[in-house]
């Protein structure tokens, strides 16, 4: 099939093309309804579908939509694998699991946006509420720019520019989305609580993870980057020595928020750091797959211009289209030659992933 024919134009077209494909393979979907329908009035589900022993000591996850409206690129990835009869055989051949968990969020990707029904970044909600939320008074100095009360906003770019002039590009990111616990209708929530796909994916890996000595963990995003490129951004064991494995596997392009080489700044409470609350027993080396889409600004400003969406009530039927397709278009190139780069990149990962889970895990990772 032509790369394009894995990708879809909404959640609903996007999930049945999973269902029908994990069909077709001759594999069980375990369906977690969201209490919520979608935008077109249909089901809303993590949708988890497994190949392998249920007893295997090595797993793979695939994971898309984390943040909802990205899920067009994953979901396009997990179909692609899943029709894929040659890789799904260098899996078996390598003894490996392999879990694929389509649609994280699925609100946020059947509703085009990035966040859950609660307003939450997903992948800053995976932290330890009984402490409290890391401080971000940078976010908070922005927050009337990065959540308008009206659109346009043309003076809040200037903002930004200002705190960038006065603070630098890298402080500006920082401050925007290492995530906030200030303002609930803000950008990058972090929640106060678990969130229901937070809940819901812990309950997956619990079921799936914890026979497994070592997980493999590949998250799909998009947004960051050059357009079309996927940069590896581990995510996994914070020990040195896992760095180093996760490099064997995937070379010297892997990324680290740590070494502050990552197109992405430092995070806490990412989605694929549920593994070590619920797989304590497993060596988890994991990566955010982030495929890069269209320049920062513009994602930044698809983003405010939604939330001011989200907050208002009457908003004309035009605007509203127009905003939602400016968000999707910030998450997802529409085009034959970035649905190749990433299908290809995203094979890549995981045709690697499943060789460094077949090799011995070093004795200082034990």
């Amino acid at each position: 099939m032509h790369a394009s024919s894995y990708f879809s134009q909404s959640y609903a077209q996007a999930r049945r093309l999973f269902l029908e494909t994990c069909a077709s393979a001759g594999l069980r979907v375990e369906s977690h309804v969201h209490p919520l329908t979608g935008r077109d009035g249909e089901t809303l589900a993590l949708d988890v579908a497994r190949e392998g022993p249920p007893d295997a000591q090595r797993l793979l996850i695939v994971s898309s939509a984390c943040h909802g409206v990205e899920g067009f690129c994953g979901s396009a990835v997990q179909s692609a694998l899943l029709a894929d009869a040659h890789w799904r055989e260098h899996a078996r051949r390598n003894g490996c699991a392999v879990l694929y968990l389509h649609a994280a969020n699925p609100y946020g990707f059947s509703w085009w946006r990035r966040w859950t029904q609660e307003n939450v970044d997903l992948n800053r909600n995976f932290r330890d509420f009984t402490q409290a939320a890391p401080a971000n008074p940078g976010y908070a100095r922005l927050h009337g720019v990065l959540a308008p009360r009206r659109w346009p906003n043309p003076l809040g770019r200037l903002r930004l520019l200002a705190y960038a002039a006065r603070h630098g590009r890298w402080a500006l990111q920082q401050a925007i989305s290492s995530g906030q616990a200030s303002h609930p209708d803000g950008l990058f929530f972090c929640g106060t609580q678990p969130t229901w796909s937070n809940r819901t994916v812990r309950e997956v890996l619990r079921q799936h993870g914890r026979q497994c000595r070592e997980i493999a963990w590949i998250d799909v995003h998009t947004g960051l980057g050059p357009c079309g490129y996927g940069e590896y951004i581990y995510s996994g064991d914070p020990r040195p020595h896992a760095l180093r494995r996760a490099r064997a596997w995937w070379g010297d392009e892997v990324r680290s928020t740590e070494e502050g080489n990552s197109v992405s700044v430092k995070l806490s409470g990412k989605l694929v750091h549920a593994a070590f609350d619920e797989c304590p027993q497993a060596l988890l080396i994991s990566m955010s797959l982030e495929f890069g889409t269209v320049p920062g600004p513009q994602v930044l400003e698809a983003l405010r211009a939604d939330q001011w969406l989200q907050r208002t009530a009457d908003v004309p039927a035009p605007t509203v289209r127009r905003i939602k397709q400016q968000l999707r278009d910030a998450f997802y190139v529409d085009t034959d030659a970035w649905k190749q780069a990433v299908l290809s990149r995203a094979r890549d990962a995981a045709w690697r992933a499943v060789e460094g889970l077949a090799s011995e895990i070093p004795a200082q990772l034990r």
